[in-house]
């Protein structure tokens, strides 16, 4: 079988998850101390170091739920336990602004890699509580609700959205249900931890300058809901 993560690589029980593996570099360089590459295989990278005395590893997983599955089954079986996505997000909702952080306390989707398990069954992904409220105790300015999963990234379905919207789903990324389902499934904790980086309703988009600084909350919140 093809490994996309080395199985000799150096991986902590708690993981963190952006899906631009550029991403998983800067935020091992800024967050961990002592970092050191762990993955590299097809140019996803993966490093490992600590954060505050606590071992973490921090993985690309690409984009969308297939890619994301990938990942997530091969860091559970090198050890995995925690696991949480630090990725941008589309805001949904008015009141959802871009720079906004989301905490994902369910994921609805269209289509799905775990539709080959659950077949007729509509199962729905959500968080770990304990996860969820920590990071909400930690980031109380954050909105907390459900978020759509979607791998079609140009979707023209505008009459999608707006059912989502009247429902009150906050925003759109591409990989939590996935990583959800996966983490129940083996008995692991997951979370995801979004910044809102572009807005379905008005258009504006995070500045590529804005976006480090942005993100750099999403990562504490992250860390420090994984070891509260």
């Amino acid at each position: 079988m093809t490994h996309h993560i080395d199985p000799a690589a150096d991986i902590a029980e708690t993981v963190l998850l952006p899906g631009d593996p550029l991403r998983a570099k800067w935020a091992a360089e800024t967050f961990l101390d002592g970092a050191v590459q762990v993955n590299g295989i097809r140019g996803m990278l993966g490093f490992t170091g600590s954060w505050r005395g606590q071992k973490v590893t921090i993985q690309g997983t690409g984009m969308g739920m297939p890619s994301t599955s990938i990942y997530v089954n091969e860091l559970i079986r090198l050890g995995a336990k925690t696991l949480i996505r630090i990725g941008s997000a589309g805001g949904m909702q008015p009141n959802v602004k871009v720079r906004d952080l989301v905490l994902a306390m369910s994921a609805c989707h269209a289509g799905w890699p775990s539709a080959t398990i659950f077949r007729e069954l509509h199962f729905a992904p959500t968080a770990d509580f304990g996860l969820l409220r920590a990071a909400a105790a930690l980031a109380p300015e954050a909105h907390v609700g459900q978020i759509y999963s979607s791998d079609t990234f140009y979707d023209e379905r505008a009459d999608l959205g707006e059912q989502m919207r009247r429902h009150g789903v906050l925003a759109v990324e591409m990989e939590a249900a996935e990583l959800y389902a996966l983490a129940a499934r083996h008995g692991c904790r997951a979370l995801a931890v979004l910044t809102v980086s572009d807005h379905l309703l008005t258009d504006e988009s995070l500045p590529p300058e804005d976006r480090e600084r942005s993100f750099a909350r999403m990562v504490e919140v992250a860390l420090g809901a994984a070891f509260a």
